[in-house]
């Protein structure tokens, strides 16, 4: 069994990339109603717009460097850019194992009684397995304060993995006090892989590359996602894309702990709120559609990885 001491010293931290070698753009560099002759990316390699892409307005540029950190994408470093996950992660429930979750250390649980089925989660992370697979985790906060337990007592469990998201039930075997408060659960009982959760919009800043309409193979311009949800976006652009109903080309890149995805997809436009003023920019609700199984999941994962009130995302259907 991990010692829960030293178990609890180990932060679950993601090895920063190795920041790209090249000189960040200028404003004047970038040209305004001629193609561009290379690729521009964000500092973290996202790229922002293919090469031959055309700014049309000095708006369209202006937003570009108020919201990102623009590079010649083809001087960055080959060996920072992440390959995109192409295999579909199997969307099954049966008889998993705690293995087969491939929950680590520091990773995220909700926890409730099972009694009080309509209650809400309460945060609290793993940190540490023993052998029999009983789980070592720091005790459920409610208000800041720690949640009490019951010896003997079931406790639901949903678990944020890497790659998927589960729910299972535990048996409370031990409250310790010493040296740390800590908590061990029993090995969990039958193990569910969630398939749908509520719609949870956290904050983001995602580069989203758009397309008008939905079909094309190129895009006409640049966004920022300032918050997204596992079914959606709210996106600001430097012009206003359509009317409610109409459908865009959407492409960007989700980042989570082990989990780098690119989505390609459609989305319907859902509300609209112009800028105030000539030349602010426009806000957008898109629901995305067409996602495919390792999407989906990649949508979830970012969401969950993000989302500190476990309380929101508890009463979910699945």
């Amino acid at each position: 069994m991990e010692n829960p001491a030293e178990a609890l010293t180990k932060a679950q931290t993601v090895a920063p990339s190795s920041a790209p070698s090249s000189t960040p753009l200028t404003l004047e560099a970038v040209p305004i109603g001629t193609p561009l002759d290379w690729p521009i990316a964000d500092s973290d390699g996202t790229l922002l717009f293919a090469r031959g892409t055309i700014l049309a307005t000095t708006d369209e540029r202006k937003f570009l460097f108020d919201n990102f950190h623009p590079h010649r994408g083809d001087l960055l470093d080959a060996a920072t850019q992440p390959e995109p996950q192409t295999g579909h992660p199997a969307d099954t429930t049966g008889n998993l194992t705690l293995k087969e979750m491939h929950l680590t250390i520091g990773a995220l649980i909700g926890m409730r009684s099972q009694l009080g089925s309509g209650a809400p989660m309460h945060p609290c992370r793993i940190i540490g397995f023993a052998p029999n697979q009983a789980l070592f985790v720091t005790p459920p906060l409610q208000d800041g304060r720690i949640l009490p337990l019951v010896l003997g007592e079931n406790v639901e469990i949903v678990a944020i993995a890497s790659h998927a998201v589960f729910r299972f039930v535990c048996t409370v075997e031990a409250v310790c006090r010493a040296p740390f408060d800590y908590v061990v659960l029993s090995k969990p009982g039958v193990i569910r892989r969630l398939r749908e959760r509520k719609s949870i919009r956290v904050h983001a800043h995602l580069a989203v590359r758009f397309g008008i309409g939905e079909t094309g193979d190129s895009y006409q311009g640049l966004g920022l996602a300032k918050s997204i949800s596992a079914l959606g976006m709210s996106l600001t652009t430097s012009w206003t894309l359509g009317t409610v109903g109409e459908r865009l080309r959407v492409a960007f890149r989700l980042n989570s702990a082990e989990l780098q995805t690119e989505i390609e997809t459609t989305a319907t436009i859902r509300n609209v709120q112009k800028g105030s003023a000539p030349g602010e920019p426009s806000t957008h609700g898109l629901e995305l559609d067409q996602l495919d199984a390792a999407q989906q999941m990649a949508m979830k994962v970012f969401v969950f990885d993000r989302q500190d009130d476990v309380q929101h995302w508890s009463n979910g259907s699945n």
